[in-house]
């Protein structure tokens, strides 16, 4: 993880906008994602397959049940901000979601066929893959300056992609020899392989990071900004900070409205898997393809786009181009209610999602106070997005039940794309009104930030 021999920066600096002293930083946030998703995804497609078992009708019923976990577990999280020193925040969170899954390992393994300790999966998983995440784009965020952001934030991304195309592979591959309780426990150590890097990023933060010059004696940094400090506020400071800020509401709203385009997607896509293929095992293999379609498109964009974009355009292209695409799939899903444009839809967001929406919506917190990264986008990732899917899925039901047709519900996701793509475009101008010269320098914005209002 050190720096690259002399010969690679050039190459790195023109292909992949990697300066010198910041390709150890790179390849350690790559590193971390890879581990991650890889953890993650392996699993994925066997929660897929369990909210099926459970029935499609019941679907909304899960999410519910995920949105209600979510709003019990923010006290809990926001305790550990208070009291933890980031340093250590972070790896005691990651070490509680792989206890966890120890745990599911050895109880699939006692009940393999238990319906509801399957339920009890799917609302975990589904807990536990927007906290890891979350927590993982804060500490990107805590690390590097916005400018490090626009030019890294796709390449760390590109991590992500990678493991998401790695553990589905893997899954598919392995379930088979190990079972589920050895994927399990296969995914726990891997999710263990990201403790390193935390040590390593926040090493690398004071050096050439968000926290570099904060040693000089003309410094004057906020004390709040020390990752040996804890963040501190109360247990629920961050509703408050969402609350009180409308930069904060507007990137609530906005992922509210991604919630919605894909669990308006996803109900239908559960809808025509179970009509087409009637087996578990057929239903796997197609949401394992559909995920590793995704990711590879994902790690090419990523590498190669995504950051030329961000360059180039701004934050505010990231976040309009991927709502503007849904809105025409869903205009098309309307007309020609297959699985074929159904699975062509499902890939167009997806890769928009992990792209280009999840870099540029990650960049709208490296100009807010270290509280507001670690709080308030904890709140919006995690209780506020799954209050999104909670919401939708009960409104995909009424208008289910009120139509019975799935060309209105298509018509509805894409009158609601429309604001989202509107939404975007306000982020992306306010987050660049923001950016001021000296965000090329080490210095990080504090609480007179747009979180801070």
């Amino acid at each position: 993880m050190g720096t690259p021999p002399p010969g690679l920066n050039r190459p790195l600096q023109r292909g992949l906008g990697v300066r010198p002293g910041e390709a150890g930083a790179v390849v350690a946030g790559f590193l971390f994602f890879f581990c991650l998703f890889s953890s993650y995804f392996m699993l994925r497609p066997v929660r897929e397959t369990m909210g099926i078992a459970g029935g499609v009708q019941n679907l909304q019923w899960l999410f519910t049940a995920t949105f209600v976990v979510m709003l019990v577990a923010i006290p809990f999280y926001g305790a550990c901000c208070k009291w933890l020193p980031r340093r250590r925040f972070v790896p005691w969170v990651y070490a509680f979601f792989i206890a966890n899954l120890l745990g599911f390992a050895f109880a699939t393994r006692a009940l393999p066929d238990s319906v509801w300790l399957a339920r009890m999966f799917y609302v975990w998983l589904s807990v536990f893959n927007l906290f890891v995440v979350s927590v993982a784009w804060s500490l990107m965020a805590d690390v590097f300056r916005p400018e490090q952001a626009r030019r890294l934030f796709a390449l760390l991304a590109a991590g992500a992609s990678a493991g998401g195309l790695a553990g589905p592979v893997l899954g598919g591959w392995l379930v088979g020899r190990i079972g589920l309780t050895g994927l399990m426990l296969l995914s726990a150590a891997l999710l263990a392989a990201t403790l390193p890097g935390v040590g390593y990023l926040f090493g690398w933060r004071r050096r050439a990071g968000a926290g570099a010059g904060m040693d000089d004696a003309n410094q004057s940094p906020d004390p709040g900004q020390d990752p040996s400090q804890p963040v501190g506020g109360g247990l629920w400071a961050g509703l408050v900070l969402v609350a009180r800020s409308r930069y904060l509401l507007g990137i609530g709203a906005f992922v509210i409205l991604l919630a919605t385009a894909s669990t308006f997607l996803y109900f239908e896509q559960a809808r025509l898997v179970a009509a087409a293929f009637p087996t578990r095992a057929q239903q796997t293999q197609v949401f394992s393809a559909l995920d590793a379609i995704v990711q590879a498109l994902t790690i090419v964009i990523q590498l190669f786009f995504s950051g030329r974009v961000a360059r180039r355009y701004g934050v505010t292209a990231l976040l309009t181009a991927v709502p503007l695409a849904v809105t025409i799939g869903f205009l098309v899903l309307a007309m020609w209610p297959t699985f074929a444009v159904l699975a062509a839809a499902m890939i167009v967001r997806r890769v928009g999602e992990y792209a280009l929406l999840r870099p540029g919506r990650e960049m709208l917190f490296t100009v807010v106070d270290p509280e507001t990264k670690y709080k308030a986008k904890n709140v919006i990732d995690t209780a506020v997005y799954r209050a999104g899917d909670a919401v939708s899925a009960w409104v995909r039901t009424a208008i289910d039940a009120l139509s019975g047709h799935a060309a209105t519900v298509a018509l509805a996701g894409a009158a609601l794309a429309i604001a989202w793509a509107w939404l975007g475009w306000w982020l992306g101008r306010r987050h660049e009104g923001q950016l001021t010269p000296a965000d090329d320098a080490p210095a990080v914005l504090a609480r007179g930030s747009p979180g801070g209002r």
